[in-house]
């Protein structure tokens, strides 16, 4: 087999041997261990994860009476969290800078894949992003789920999942993905910090439950892994030198206690939240205790997205530079001819073959 097949431990290939030639190149990413089949199988299995969380948050949030009492009591304990209600308070402007944000991200998106010239790269992106929002709006337009009225009898629309949250998310994952390979932690690590802000000021507003953060968070997490999957598939990823240890945990650390805190926390307050009783009235603490186990919850949801894709795409380039070859074979050697970085293709320069 070619040197392209397999990899060694530290990332580099093999040193290319005579007989090397540029068809193993195309078959690489299918051979059984190769590179590409490696970071394909792992996205692959990454996306059914995240589906299956997405249908277990469904199931239990949207369809079961336990889950939605628990999300009205943290929609309506944002009330009692007097810290929440007073930041809202005293900055009414924070509804029109977060719609902002997300228009400034969107931008920022598309100017970083414009600037560094990879149109392909930031169509793919920019097409799961997209997708996305829609597999968003049509949950939230036609997944079954019981029939909520207001007090004055109106239908009140479904926020499940939340599309603020997954613009946001989209935005901060695809970032990661368009700047240049050394920079991906930082700008996930930033990305996710601002989403997370997102969407716990979507639950502290009243507009969305925490169970539509933490959907939309999935469904953005599985969409980005199909497209990791497909660009695997298309041989589009390559291996990425290994970079400097600290500044990988500069940025693993902070999103891995980001995750862990915010998921401890929301588990410990759920055993309260989750024993509301049935029926109003509730006590004020309760439902505070409610409101904060859905922030907690949202955020570490949200954080252990990005720290999921970062190890997903951990030392995986998704440029999509060609694989390298070079003339090679039995007849090339036997003209003589030398080896050449710049050569293309199999045959000699004068082109004096025949193919039968």
């Amino acid at each position: 087999m070619a040197s392209y097949d397999r990899l060694r431990a530290d990332g580099t290939p093999r040193p290319l041997k005579a007989g090397d030639t540029w068809w193993y190149a195309a078959v690489a990413g299918e051979a059984a261990g190769s590179f590409s089949t490696r970071v394909r199988i792992r996205t692959r299995r990454a996306c059914l994860a995240a589906v299956l969380l997405l249908t277990v948050v469904y199931a239990g949030l949207v369809l079961t009476a336990t889950g939605r009492r628990w999300g009205d009591a943290a929609l309506t304990g944002r009330r009692a969290d007097t810290a929440a209600a007073t930041v809202l308070r005293e900055h009414p402007s924070l509804g029109g800078l977060t719609t902002l944000s997300l228009v400034a991200g969107c931008l920022l998106l598309l100017a970083v894949g414009l600037l560094r010239k990879r149109y392909a790269l930031t169509v793919a992106v920019g097409g799961a992003l997209v997708t996305a929002l829609a597999v968003t709006g049509l949950l939230q337009r036609y997944a079954p789920r019981p029939r909520l009225v207001d007090s004055a009898g109106a239908l009140l629309p479904s926020g499940f999942p939340s599309a603020q949250t997954t613009l946001a998310v989209g935005t901060a994952l695809g970032l990661a993905l368009l700047v240049p390979y050394r920079h991906r932690g930082l700008a996930l690590l930033l990305g996710i910090l601002w989403s997370s802000t997102v969407g716990g000021y979507t639950v502290a507003a009243g507009e969305h439950r925490p169970g539509d953060v933490i959907a939309a968070v999935l469904v953005v997490l599985a969409v980005y892994c199909g497209l990791l999957t497909v660009l695997a598939r298309r041989g589009k990823v390559r291996p990425a030198p290994r970079g400097p240890l600290a500044l990988g945990l500069l940025v693993a650390v902070p999103l891995a206690a980001l995750a862990a805190a915010g998921l401890a926390a929301g588990v410990w307050l759920l055993g309260d939240a989750l024993s509301l009783p049935a029926a109003a009235p509730y006590d004020p603490e309760e439902l505070r205790i409610a409101h904060r186990c859905g922030q907690a919850l949202a955020t570490g949801v949200t954080a252990a997205a990005g720290l999921v894709l970062l190890l997903l795409v951990r030392r995986v380039d998704v440029d999509g530079a060609p694989a390298p070859y070079r003339l090679g074979g039995p007849f090339v050697e036997a003209a003589g001819v030398q080896y050449d970085d710049d050569a293309v293709g199999p045959f000699t320069p004068d082109r004096d073959h025949e193919i039968s």
